[in-house]
């Protein structure tokens, strides 16, 4: 019994060993195929190790690219819907990577975690060398995470002759430190794997002036370097009040009752929580989008409050207990001021009119791993809270700028992990005409200028003083006009490309200037893959 045991493992063990062979035999012939192909001119791979729908930087470095005429392929996870244009331009292809098996989420840390590196090598190494019919000119790779992609397009590139092109969102090993400590024996090695492999490119792009001084002095890169600032799409814009009316009509329906309670009345399809129509009701209409056509153009309510929005991942990089503070700070002196303001009214009405300090409405937008505990204090505190709601929300991808554009003001409690990248939501804030408060670290200063374009804090008091502050006299407040009358000039002047082209090639002005993704990308990226259209020999 024993012996026919060990003869069937034998067996086994040799039709395992002979597959593995035939199937080292096959990938080994056809990677030297491929490698033998000249990589194909105006064609480019780009990696992302996560959620292509969640990852805005590299689905806009993909529409460019294809706007371009470059094949572009962009090879991720499939989750969250992408841009509409990924999906309609003729150039782009999605290459999804398949998820590692169910059984190891189940597995122990020590276990699921290299089983998942090696499942990620194959599906990436089967990616980038067999789903892509030619090697690509170029193989641009995000970056964090940088375990395993930075060495499997090192390897990858150099093999089939590919121009590496690194864009460098953060360091991956500040992001670990986070959770295991600057000095741990993980952090060390994860750095040294990220300067090892992340060094030498053919280009190295960066969120911020900063990481790129930072990694040019301490790494020693080789290869171009240029900033690219992270800008939102042409469609993010700072929404009429039609515009504004529509979004909450489809938002009012799922608003709770306690919330109904705080907010003024609404009567859809004519009023909204923050807009009305002051035209009388047609005295016919078959459906509530018929009868609105038929009426005037929506206005913003007077009554309404202020809408602020955060958008948060729920993680220990931004800390949501600012926030949380600053609102409990604003409630008290809100109650001060305004029954100060309500003793010294002749009547309700005018006391109304006259209130010092609004109504907030704080909608927090996104998911996280922190979100419920947080959400479960807000309940807590609010029900004693006259003046300030927090609710969170999520929102269909084209709803989400649409909310920016309707807001008032704009929060961001973005700490770097590595103190040298920036903050998309501010940008996406920006884009929308949005003025925010944003927590301060050290390259902030690239994007937010403190009084011009917002207002920097460093702590829950600073952040309710500035929130009294730009909303004193809501909805007629001189300090939150000026910011967004700046950012409104700066969104409406364009970049003057030509004059950065020739001074300050791949560089951004160094004073406040905007510009869109577009206008940026061709100004920075453009040139350092159009410049050598002729292969090395």
């Amino acid at each position: 019994m024993i012996a026919n045991e060990s003869c069937g493992f034998h067996d086994f063990f040799i039709f395992s060993a002979l597959s593995l062979f035939a199937l080292l035999v096959f990938l080994v012939v056809n990677v030297f195929q491929k490698v033998r192909q000249t990589p194909k001119l105006r064609s480019v791979a780009i990696l992302v190790l996560g959620d292509v729908g969640r990852s805005p930087r590299m689905m806009y470095h993909a529409e460019s690219f294809a706007k371009l005429g470059f094949n572009t392929y962009l090879i991720g996870y499939k989750g969250s819907k992408p841009i509409l244009s990924l999906t309609s331009l003729p150039y782009i292809r999605l290459c999804y990577l398949s998820e590692s098996p169910p059984l190891v989420t189940r597995m122990p840390f020590v276990l699921a975690a290299p089983i998942k590196i090696l499942y990620q090598i194959v599906t990436i190494l089967y990616a980038l060398v067999f789903d892509i019919p030619r090697p690509p000119e170029f193989i641009m790779v995000q970056n964090p995470p940088s375990i395993p992609t930075l060495a499997l397009v090192w390897l990858v590139g150099g093999m089939m002759g590919s121009k590496v092109m690194i864009d460098w969102h953060n360091l991956g090993y500040s992001i670990l430190a986070l959770k295991l400590g600057q000095t741990h024996l993980l952090v060390n090695i994860a750095k040294r794997f990220e300067i090892i492999f992340g060094r030498s490119a053919y280009a190295h792009l960066f969120v911020t002036n900063a990481m790129r001084n930072h990694l040019e002095l301490g790494w020693g890169l080789i290869g171009h370097t240029a900033v690219l600032h992270d800008r939102p799409p042409s469609h993010f814009h700072k929404c009429p009040p039609l515009e504004v009316h529509e979004l909450f009509i489809r938002l009012g329906r799922s608003i709770s009752p306690s919330l109904a309670e705080f907010l003024p009345g609404a009567s859809l399809p004519y009023t909204t929580q923050l807009t009305e129509i002051h035209h009388g009701l047609p005295p016919y209409s078959t459906s509530p989008a018929s009868a609105l056509s038929s009426l005037s153009t929506p206005s913003l309510r007077k009554d309404r409050p202020a809408l602020l929005v955060s958008s948060t991942s729920w993680t220990p990089d931004e800390d949501f207990g600012i926030l949380l503070e600053a609102l409990k700070l604003y409630e008290s002196r809100a109650r001060k001021v305004n029954l100060t303001k309500c003793e010294n009214s002749q009547s309700e009405d005018e006391s109304k009119e006259g209130r010092v300090l609004p109504r907030i409405w704080m909608v927090i937008t996104g998911k996280g791993p922190l979100k419920d505990r947080y959400m479960a204090e807000v309940e807590l505190l609010q029900k004693n809270w006259q003046y300030v709601r927090c609710t969170s929300l999520w929102l269909e991808a084209e709803d989400y700028p649409l909310l920016l554009g309707s807001a008032d003001l704009g929060i961001s409690l973005h700490s770097s992990s590595s103190a040298l990248d920036l903050p998309m939501k501010i940008v996406d804030m920006f884009g929308c005409g949005l003025p925010v408060c944003a927590l301060d670290f050290a390259c902030l200063p690239e994007l937010v200028r403190d009084g011009i374009n917002g207002l920097v804090f460093s702590n829950a008091s600073q952040l309710a003083e500035h929130l009294e502050t730009l909303l004193t006299s809501f909805p007629s407040s001189p300090a939150l006009d000026s910011l967004r009358t700046t950012l409104q000039q700066a969104l409406q002047v364009p970049l003057d490309v030509e004059r950065h082209v020739h001074n300050h090639e791949h560089e951004e002005g160094a004073g406040w200037e905007w510009g869109s993704w577009s206008e940026n990308w061709d100004r920075v990226v453009k040139p350092l893959v159009l410049r050598d259209p002729e292969r090395p020999s």
